[in-house]
């Protein structure tokens, strides 16, 4: 496994883990704040996860 796959899952597995505790959030009944919190930070994860999946498929040159 190359540094490239590397970045890839570790930005996926970072947008997936803060998806779970948004959800754990949620379901448990926490505070709202937290939820809000949690979504936001997903969603720039989730911005940053497109910026180094694109930048991996044009180094390598797929």
């Amino acid at each position: 496994m190359n540094l490239p796959d590397i970045l890839v899952i570790v930005a996926v597995g970072a947008v997936a883990v803060v998806l779970l505790f948004g959800l754990v959030n949620m379901m448990r009944g926490g505070n709202s704040n937290t939820s809000q919190k949690l979504m936001r930070a997903r969603v720039l994860l989730q911005f940053l996860a497109i910026i180094v999946i694109m930048g991996v498929i044009w180094y390598t040159g797929r």
